[in-house]
C-alpha cells in the first residue's frame, strides 16, 4: 500500500465522527474522539477553502 494511502487508512476522519456520536447519543466517555473529530473537520474545511481560493484566483479559459 503506497505511503499516503497507509497513512489515511491508519488515521481516517470517520471512526472519530462515529465515537464521537455514538459516546453523546448514548451517554458513553468520548475520550479524545470530540478533539480529533474537530481536528479532522478542520483540515477538511481548510483544505476545500484553499482549492476553492486557487481554483478562484486562476487565469480564465480563452
Amino acid at each position: 500500500m503506497p505511503g499516503g494511502l497507509k497513512w489515511f487508512a491508519e488515521y481516517q476522519p470517520f471512526t472519530p465522527f462515529i465515537e464521537t456520536l455514538r459516546g453523546l447519543l448514548m451517554g458513553t466517555p468520548i475520550d479524545n474522539s470530540a478533539i480529533l473529530a474537530i481536528g479532522w473537520c478542520a483540515l477538511i474545511a481548510l483544505g476545500g477553502y484553499l482549492w476553492a481560493k486557487k481554483l478562484y484566483n486562476r487565469e480564465p479559459a480563452k
